[in-house]
């Protein structure tokens, strides 16, 4: 069995090779067939329009070879890419803030450490690419600069496009419009998110808010790193590559899709938990297992699961929790 998986990620000791050998069999016929579908509707001329066949299509998968493109296209980094030319290179060979350079290289050995493309001795050594990224990405938001989580999501995109500058401007269009303002300093939109999370808990599974008030359990300790990585390091590979590649194209309603199917479909489990280390420990728990890794059904039922969730829904909630946020101070 291999180590590594194709992605260049080490799988840990107690890696269950026949479950996943079982389910990958099955899911390369899906990749296949997609595939097919995606070469004709791209037709060689690599150019998509919005419209409910391709949201179909997206919400089935992209396939590897075609995901970069596809991420580019319905996120609009394409056309900002287009509109900005030699804007990424200007960006790395221009005036440097030295602070922003310290805390980008403190986190560069801690990016996936257990990915052998981002160790010194790879050779290309991703570590170089993405260094680069987020030095650019850096000076061209300043308001952000650089956050914990995002050297996470710049390294996946790396290892996705294989490209620079590409990189960049997805980042930039998860950082600066798909998400709202989960890395600036405060992180408001971030905290936002997970109380609305909390909100939509309460109307959709009742039970489990009604267990995290009585034992006094702050949604942050158990979902934070869920929005800032975007599930990654959370979930497996190519089930975080399915949950983006929807919201490169729906946007971040997607994120509370994922969180509460993951605690519907495991509220009996988590309502089993009787003290706050408990309840902690399931929600480490419930990203584990078949459920996860099986992203064509997983994916299937986070459509279905949480039932309707319009963004109307989510931006009321938006906006009642960052009040509350803000009245709290």
């Amino acid at each position: 069995f291999c180590r590594v998986d194709p992605y260049g990620f080490e799988r840990p000791e107690d890696f269950d090779y026949a479950s996943y050998e079982a389910f990958f069999s099955r899911y390369l016929v899906v990749l296949t067939r997609r595939a097919i579908k995606w070469s004709k509707l791209l037709k060689g001329n690599n150019s998509i329009q919005k419209s409910l066949k391709v949201k179909r299509y997206i919400r089935k998968g992209i396939p590897n070879e075609h995901r970069a493109l596809i991420w580019m296209i319905v996120s609009g980094a394409q056309t900002n890419m287009e509109q900005n030319p030699g804007y990424y290179h200007r960006l790395l060979e221009g005036e440097k803030n030295d602070k922003l350079l310290e805390a980008i290289k403190t986190d560069m050995n801690r990016t996936f450490p257990d990915n052998v493309k981002f160790r010194k001795t790879a050779d290309p050594c991703l570590q170089h690419a993405l260094y680069n990224v987020l030095v650019a990405y850096g000076h061209h938001n300043k308001a952000v600069g650089y956050c914990q989580g995002m050297n996470f999501i710049a390294g996946y995109l790396i290892l996705i496009t294989k490209n620079e500058e590409e990189s960049f401007w997805l980042l930039d269009a998860l950082i600066g419009r798909i998400l709202p303002d989960y890395y600036s300093p405060a992180m408001l939109g971030l905290k936002t998110d997970q109380e609305v999370l909390g909100e939509l808990v309460k109307m959709k599974v009742p039970a489990v808010a009604e267990l995290m008030e009585r034992h006094e359990v702050m949604w942050t300790l158990v979902v934070s790193r869920w929005f800032i990585c975007l599930f990654i390091d959370i979930l497996p590979v190519e089930t975080v590559l399915r949950i983006w590649d929807c919201l490169f194209y729906e946007g971040s309603k997607i994120i509370f899709r994922v969180a509460l199917t993951l605690i519907k479909q495991n509220q009996a489990f988590i309502l089993e938990a009787t003290n706050f280390p408990d309840i902690c420990d399931k929600f480490k728990q419930i990203t584990k297992g078949t459920f996860v890794t099986e992203c064509h059904s997983f994916m299937q039922k986070i459509f279905t699961d949480p039932g309707s969730l319009s963004m109307t829904t989510i931006n009321k909630l938006r906006e009642t929790c960052r009040e509350k946020l803000l009245s709290q101070g």
